[in-house]
C-alpha cells in the first residue's frame, strides 16, 4: 500500500468548528434525570450512616440512593459503584442525588450528611510497605486492568512474599548484574521522582444511561473502548451481554483516561428508576474521581567502560497507585529494556496501594516514567565519559534486525532518528551563553491483537466502513484514507462509522497506538473484498475479465475503454443475478512493531531567579509508513506538549490525603506563551506487521522531561531528577 499522499484533515473537523458535534452532555432524552454525586471527604474510614432526609425535601429531588439501595454487586472496596461500608480515598462516590435538573441534584447533594468514623490512613507508598502501616486494600480490587491494552505482560508471573501493601512484583533480567556494575568503569547512580498527573482533558466525564424495551440498557459515553463498557456493566447488572447497548460519542479528549468509570452506576440507576439518567462531573469532581497517571520512585544504576560501552543497568521502581492494585510495572520493565543493548540487565517494581485516588492510564503509560529515569542517567554518563550524548546512545542503541526484550525480531528505526537528530539544526547550532541543549530517546512497544471492519457499498456509490474501535485522535481519517486507497475512490466518498456495541465488528480499545496498526488491515481487507466482489460482477456484465477492470469516477471500467462502464452503485445493489456487496475484513497482529523518537531541547536559564524558557524543540520520529502526515504531525504536537507539561509544572499534590492541585487554578498544564514552535520531522521505516504502521500517538510523550532535564543540565551544571523541575533547585 503506498502512502497516502498528502493525507486529510480530520473528516468530523469542520463539525467540531462549527458547534455542530454533539457531545454526551447534549443529550436530553425524554425524562432525563440528572445526578449529582456525594463524595468522601476521607481518605480512609468506615461509613456509620448516611442522612439523606433534608436531600429528599429539597424540590426537585426524585431520589437520594445509596448502595443498599442498588443490587448487590461482585466488586470489591473503591472500584464499587457506591461504596457501601468504607471509604478508601478522597472522592470515593458514597451517594447519588437524583434531581428533575442539575441544580436540584446539587442542592440535594450539598445537604447529604455522611457520619464517618475515621480510620488511619497511608498516602505515601514506602510508608505504605511498612508493616506497621494500615492495611489499604483488603483484598485485591476487581476493577480494570489496562496492561492488555498497551501491549505488557502480567506485572508479576508467579505469586512472591511482598512487603505490606504490595499487589504485585514485577521481576525482570538477563545476565550478572553485580559482575557487570563490577566490570563497569564509570558509574551513575541516583532516585528519579516523577509525580502523578491528570490527563489533562477538557471533557470531564459524563455518561447518559437509559432503558429500553426487553430489559435492554443503553449507555451513551464518550469512552475509549464503547465494547469494554459494555462487558463492564453486563458483569456488574449480572446480565447478558446483549441486554446492554453501548453508544460511543465524541470524545472531548481522553489520553488513556476514558474506558470505564461511571458507566456502571449509571446503568445501575437507570434499571432502579426506569428512567434516563445523566452523570457529569465538574472539574473539581474529575480531578477527585477520574484516575490519573501513577506517581513514580525510580532508584537507578547504569555503568559503562571507558569507551561508552553499557554493561550493567540496575533498576527498582516503586509505583504509587492509590487505592488501586496497579499495572504499570512489567511494562516499564520490557520498556527499560528496549532501546538499548545492555549484557546485564535487572528490573524490581513494587506495585503499592495508597490511600489516593485510583490510577489508570495516561499517555504511554509506564513509558514517560522510564524513559525519565533511562534518558537522564545516560545524559549524566555522557557527560562523566565526557562523550557526544547522541555518540553514547548510538554506540549502544539496538539495531534492526537484534533480538526485543521478547526474543522477536523487528524491523525498527532507533539507529535512523538518532542519526537524524545528530543532523538536525538544533542540535548543530552553536550553543549561546546561559543556553542549554539537551536529547532524549523515547519508545513505545506498540500493542498488538485482532479486528474486523465491513464495507459496504451504498446505492451512489459511496463506502461506508464499519469498525468497532472508537476514534479519539482522527484515527478514522486514516482509515478513511486506506479503504479509499485500496477500492479506488476519492477519501470523500468515505464514511467511517463506529456502530454501537449491537452491530459493531471486533475491534480493540482506543489505546496504546493500536488503531491503525490492528483496525487499518482489516479495513483494508474488507475494501479489497468489497472490490473483489464488484469486480466479480462488472466482469460478467462488461463481458470483461476482472484484471481488466479499472475505477474511476464512480464507475467501473474496462482499462482503455473508457465508454465500457457501469456505475459503481448499481453494481453493488445486486438484484435478480447477483447478491449485494458487502466486504469483510479480519486480521490478527500477533507481534509488536516498537516505534522510536528522539526529542532537541533548547532552554535559556536564569540564574538569579531560576526561572527557565524553552526557546527550541525539535521532534524526530520513525512513524512506520505513513497514512496521514498532517494528523501525524498534530499527534506528535499534542504529545510533546504532553510531556514538556509533566516536566513544567503538572502534579498532583497530595497532604494528608487531600488533593491540592484539584483544578486548573492549581494544577498547571502548560500555555501557550510556555511552548516553543515545535518542528516535527517524520522518518519512515515500514513495520514488518500489518500495513507497515507503527503507533504514532504514544512516543511522542516520552521523552520531553528527560530532554528538558537534560537541556537544563547542560546549562546549569544542576542535575534534576525529580519533577515537576522547580525554579529553586537553579538558583546559583
Amino acid at each position: 500500500m503506498a502512502v497516502m499522499a498528502g493525507g486529510a484533515r480530520r473528516l468530523e473537523g469542520p463539525a467540531k468548528l462549527r458547534g455542530e458535534t454533539r457531545y454526551t452532555q447534549d443529550l436530553k432524552p425524554f425524562g432525563l434525570l440528572h445526578v449529582k454525586l456525594v463524595l468522601s471527604s476521607y481518605p480512609s474510614a468506615r461509613i456509620a450512616g448516611v442522612d439523606r432526609q433534608a436531600a429528599q425535601a429539597v424540590p426537585g429531588v426524585v431520589a437520594v440512593l445509596t448502595a443498599a439501595d442498588l443490587p448487590a454487586v461482585e466488586v470489591a472496596g473503591p472500584d464499587q459503584p457506591l461504596a457501601s461500608d468504607k471509604v478508601y480515598y478522597v472522592g470515593q462516590p458514597i451517594a447519588a442525588v437524583v434531581g428533575q435538573s442539575e441544580g436540584a441534584a446539587a442542592d440535594g447533594a450539598a445537604l447529604v450528611a455522611v457520619d464517618y468514623e475515621e480510620l488511619p490512613a497511608v498516602t505515601d507508598p514506602y510508608e505504605a510497605m511498612q508493616e506497621a502501616a494500615p492495611k489499604v486494600l483488603e483484598e485485591r480490587a476487581e476493577g480494570f486492568d489496562d496492561v492488555s491494552i498497551h501491549g505488557g505482560g502480567d506485572a508479576e508471573t508467579e505469586p512472591q512474599a511482598r512487603p505490606n501493601n504490595v499487589s504485585s512484583v514485577a521481576n525482570q533480567g538477563r545476565g550478572d548484574v553485580a559482575a557487570g556494575l563490577a566490570e563497569a568503569e564509570v558509574l551513575v547512580e541516583g532516585r528519579y521522582l516523577m509525580p502523578g498527573v491528570h490527563q489533562g482533558f477538557i471533557e470531564t466525564h459524563v455518561t447518559v444511561a437509559a432503558p429500553e424495551p426487553g430489559g435492554v440498557i443503553a449507555i451513551w459515553s464518550p469512552t475509549q473502548g464503547h465494547r469494554f463498557v459494555r462487558d463492564e456493566v453486563a458483569k456488574v447488572l449480572q446480565v447478558p451481554t446483549g441486554k446492554v447497548r453501548v453508544i460511543s460519542m465524541p470524545v472531548g479528549g481522553g489520553f488513556g483516561g476514558k474506558v470505564v468509570l461511571l458507566e456502571p452506576l449509571a446503568a445501575l440507576l437507570a434499571k432502579r428508576l426506569g428512567s434516563p439518567v445523566q452523570i457529569a462531573l465538574t472539574r473539581s469532581e474529575e480531578f477527585q474521581v477520574g484516575r490519573p497517571a501513577p506517581a513514580s520512585y525510580t532508584d537507578l544504576k547504569l555503568g559503562a567502560k571507558r569507551d561508552g560501552t553499557l554493561t550493567a543497568l540496575e533498576i527498582g521502581m516503586v509505583w504509587d497507585n492509590g487505592a488501586a492494585s496497579g499495572w504499570h510495572a512489567g511494562l516499564a520493565g520490557v520498556l527499560f529494556s528496549s532501546p538499548y543493548l545492555v549484557p546485564n540487565y535487572s528490573y524490581t517494581a513494587y506495585e503499592v496501594s495508597t490511600n489516593k485516588t485510583p490510577v489508570d492510564a495516561y499517555r504511554a503509560p509506564a513509558g514517560t516514567q522510564a524513559f525519565f529515569a533511562l534518558e537522564s542517567a545516560l545524559d549524566e554518563l555522557a557527560l562523566k565519559l565526557k562523550v557526544d550524548p547522541l555518540e553514547l546512545r548510538l554506540k549502544n542503541a539496538r539495531r534492526e534486525g537484534e533480538k526485543l526484550p521478547d526474543g522477536s525480531r523487528a524491523r525498527i528505526g532507533l539507529v535512523d532518528v538518532l542519526e537524524a537528530a545528530g543532523r538536525h539544526p538544533l542540535y548543530t547550532a552553536p550553543v549561546a551563553d546561559g543556553e542549554g541543549l539537551g536529547v532524549a530517546v523515547g519508545g513505545w512497544g506498540g500493542a498488538f491483537g485482532a479486528a474486523a471492519a465491513g464495507c459496504r457499498v451504498e446505492p451512489d456509490g459511496s463506502l461506508t466502513v464499519q469498525v468497532g474501535t472508537v476514534d479519539i485522535s482522527g484515527s478514522s481519517t486514516g482509515l478513511a484514507l486506506i479503504a479509499a486507497e485500496t477500492f479506488g475512490v476519492p477519501v470523500e466518498r468515505i464514511q467511517v462509522e463506529v456502530a454501537d456495541t449491537a452491530s459493531a465488528p471486533q475491534g480493540p480499545v482506543a489505546g496504546g497506538s493500536i488503531t491503525t496498526g490492528t483496525v487499518g488491515p482489516a479495513v483494508a481487507a474488507a475494501a479489497a473484498d468489497a472490490r473483489r466482489q464488484l469486480f466479480e460482477i462488472a466482469a460478467e456484465k462488461l463481458e470483461a475479465a476482472a484484471e481488466d477492470l479499472e475505477i474511476s469516477d464512480g464507475s467501473v471500467r474496462v482499462k482503455g475503454v473508457p465508454d465500457r462502464k457501469l456505475e459503481i452503485g448499481e453494481l453493488a445493489m445486486g438484484g435478480e443475478a447477483h447478491p449485494p456487496v458487502l466486504g469483510q475484513g479480519r486480521t490478527r497482529i500477533e507481534r509488536q512493531s516498537p516505534a522510536f523518537t528522539v526529542h532537541l531541547c533548547r532552554v535559556k536559564v536564569d540564574r538569579e531567579t531560576g526561572s527557565y524558557r524553552v526557546t527550541g524543540y525539535a521532534a524526530i520520529q520513525d512513524v512506520g509508513r505513513s497514512i496521514n502526515p498532517p494528523e501525524i504531525e498534530g499527534q506528535i504536537h499534542g504529545g510533546a506538549v504532553q510531556g514538556l507539561g509533566r516536566a513544567m509544572g503538572e502534579q498532583l499534590h497530595y497532604e494528608a490525603g487531600q488533593l491540592r492541585t484539584g483544578s486548573f487554578l492549581d494544577y498547571e498544564l502548560p500555555t501557550a506563551d510556555q511552548i516553543p514552535e515545535i518542528d516535527v520531522q517524520v522518518l519512515e521505516i515500514p513495520a514488518s506487521t500489518g500495513i507497515g504502521t507503527r503507533g504514532v500517538g504514544e512516543p511522542p510523550a516520552v521523552p520531553g522531561p528527560a530532554a528538558l532535564a537534560n537541556a537544563i543540565a547542560s546549562a546549569t551544571g544542576v542535575r534534576v531528577r525529580e519533577l515537576p523541575i522547580a525554579a529553586q533547585l537553579l538558583i546559583g
